[in-house]
């Protein structure tokens, strides 16, 4: 099934322009001039969209507020929101950022920009919808470990392993793919070599996954893992990650620079560090991740 994608701008011509661009992706796209009918329709058909794109600039509600609105709500709360502005300066990117636009557009904008970042959304929509599906496929006796350790090659692996370990998290959806977030990156990045730059061009492209796979086939990336360990604490829960690559620079992917709100990739990490972990902290060379959650409960 095509994913369905909310539009959302009080200009028409910008609504026709969105249209034509996005007119041979077999997306289902539904188009809403007026902010408060958009809200009335994702209020009563919040699961009916998998992606709002929208405008900063309207009447009567704004963007912003229409942000926030859609972040509060506890069924909208991982619907990716693409903001797209005129406004593209450090304090108003930052103030989107806090709100929950993770995803930017700034105008006027091409096509391939356009596709590049609605592409990225829904990725990283269908990941959310991955992991909590392997959660709902395990128990919660997960609760019961005190100390663990997985070792693993794949993406697929990867969010195996979020899934399960994120159920002994109070909250067990964004810890999910705050750790989905970190083992891919050890992955792709750490492991395969896959940089920012690259990374970037490759989602532009819809080649990620393709070259995802063809690095791991080579010979030299072909016995790489990722290990995982987790220790249960008394009211948190402890989980080392730690690939097999060269490191990077991991300061400045700890916050959701401006600069590079408008890529298409490059915000895993601050999110995950927002939403999902008490504590987020790199060690040495960058290729030693460390987070910390809080604990759900067992139930009675």
């Amino acid at each position: 099934m095509s994913a369905s994608i909310m539009v959302l701008d009080d200009e028409p011509l910008n609504l026709e322009i969105i249209g034509e661009y996005l007119a041979d992706t077999g997306y289902q796209l539904s188009f809403y001039e007026d902010p408060e009918l958009a809200w009335a329709t994702l209020d009563a058909r919040p699961y009916d969209f998998d992606l709002v794109l929208m405008d900063r600039m309207m009447p009567r509600l704004d963007g912003l507020s229409m942000l926030k609105r859609i972040k509060a709500d506890s069924r909208m709360k991982h619907l990716p929101v693409i903001m797209q502005t005129a406004a593209a300066g450090p304090e108003q990117v930052s103030e989107g950022l806090a709100a929950g636009a993770h995803y930017y557009l700034t105008k006027p904008f091409r096509s391939e920009a356009l596709l590049a970042i609605v592409r990225a959304a829904l990725h990283d929509r269908a990941r959310w919808a991955d992991v909590s599906q392997r959660m709902a496929n395990h128990s919660r006796a997960v609760l019961l470990l005190n100390e663990a350790q997985f070792v693993l090659h794949t993406l697929e692996e990867a969010e195996s392993v979020a899934g399960l370990l994120s159920l002994s998290a109070k909250e067990a959806d964004a810890v999910a793919m705050g750790l989905a977030e970190l083992l891919v990156n050890g992955i792709e990045h750490g492991n395969l070599g896959i940089d920012f730059n690259t990374k970037a061009r490759l989602k532009s492209e819809d080649r990620w996954l393709e070259e995802v796979l063809r690095r791991q086939a080579l010979p030299e990336n072909q016995g790489k893992r990722v290990s995982v360990q987790l220790r249960q604490e008394a009211e948190h829960t402890r989980v080392v990650i730690e690939d097999e690559g060269e490191g990077f620079d991991w300061e400045p992917f700890l916050h959701i620079a401006p600069d590079r709100a408008f890529a298409p990739n490059g915000r895993g990490i601050a999110v995950s560090r927002q939403v999902a972990f008490t504590e987020l902290r790199y060690t040495g060379k960058g290729n030693v991740v460390e987070v910390l959650f809080v604990r759900g409960q067992d139930e009675e």
